[in-house]
């Protein structure tokens, strides 16, 4: 089949790039390689994709940067390509960061997702799946968090983005009949991740000596998940069409709608993650405790039973070892002994 992934120059959307080609799928991959971090790490995974393909299985995937924003770009895109699916994993990521830009959320998020919706709409695009996250839940108290918890009180910007994206992916396959699937994302870590995020922090400062900065004095909780599992739920979910035969229907009036949590449903203490790191580069680490941060969350905790009733997997990958992975690559990739 022919796959858009958009994000492709990203954490998550690259590996997905490479698995559809693994699998013998065409994928364009479309990224605007901005500079919210190093672009060379965003250009060095793209360079992975290619050199994963066989010599004659490079024409199987193609990169074409486009900004989401850009309408007339998006849907001249749509027109030519005549995608059967599409994987939209590119936004402006970062809770923090939506407090100083709050713009770049607007842009990307919003605008990016009208595109997206707009072309799968106007060219019978058979599945959208698209990235939300665990973000959306906000601070509630109930947990595990599940799909059909009340999620009316964002406290980012970031996480409103997500929620809206929910809502217009539930309207286009109100009013149009789309299959739509929302991902859940729940604390995406492994080889290839984000310098923004704790453990690419943690372990940058910990292998150079550093003071990392601890915020909540330690006491926050996170359902981290390893990015092959990630990938796998992705794969398989794509090839599960809301409102066809069989589809296990979660909302009676809207069958073509569906939106699952994608997390390791394991919440770990900020303490224990830190300890892996430590554990995995065998270097005691030095705190800095620090009060909470502006449009955090005191903790994350994934409901997946409807994930696994869908595809039968969940997440499983244990902590210490996703994060021994991890620290292993990051060594690796710069040439650190």
């Amino acid at each position: 089949m022919k796959f858009l992934v958009t994000g492709v120059a990203g954490f998550i959307g690259s590996q997905v790039a490479q698995q559809l080609c693994a699998r013998g799928h065409q994928v364009v991959g479309l990224d605007n390689l901005n500079d919210y971090y190093d672009v060379a790490l965003k250009e060095a995974r793209l360079a992975r994709i290619q050199a994963a393909l066989p010599a004659a299985q490079q024409h199987h995937f193609r990169f074409i940067p486009l900004d989401l924003s850009d309408r007339a770009g998006m849907a001249a895109l749509f027109t030519s390509e005549k995608f059967q699916r599409v994987i939209h994993l590119g936004a402006q990521a970062g809770v923090r960061y939506s407090i100083d830009n709050p713009m770049a959320y607007v842009d990307s998020n919003l605008i990016g997702m009208m595109t997206i919706l707009e072309g799968c709409r106007h060219h019978q695009v058979e599945h959208l799946v698209y990235a939300s996250s665990s973000s959306v839940y906000g601070n509630q108290q109930k947990v595990p968090f599940s799909e059909t918890d009340a999620v009316d009180t964002p406290i980012s910007l970031y996480a409103a983005t997500k929620k809206s994206n929910e809502l217009m992916a539930h309207t286009y396959s109100h009013l149009y009949q789309l299959p739509t699937t929302g991902l859940r994302f729940f604390t995406v870590y492994g080889p290839w991740g984000r310098p923004d995020m704790a453990p690419w922090k943690f372990t940058k400062a910990i292998l150079a000596g550093q003071q990392i900065d601890v915020y909540n004095h330690g006491q926050l909780m996170r359902d981290f998940t390893y990015i092959d599992d990630i990938v796998e739920g992705i794969l398989r979910v794509q090839d599960k069409l809301p409102g066809s035969a069989g589809y296990p229907l979660q909302n009676q009036n809207n069958p073509y709608y569906a939106l699952y949590n994608i997390g390791n449903n394991q919440p770990v203490a900020l303490e224990d993650f830190i300890r892996a790191i430590e554990e995995a580069a065998g270097i005691k680490a030095l705190k800095n405790y620090l009060p909470m941060q502006a449009g955090d969350v005191y903790q994350t905790f994934a409901d997946v039973h409807q994930l696994e009733q869908l595809v039968g997997f969940k997440p499983q990958t244990p902590l210490s070892l996703g994060i021994q992975y991890f620290v292993d690559w990051f060594k690796t990739y710069h040439n650190h002994n």
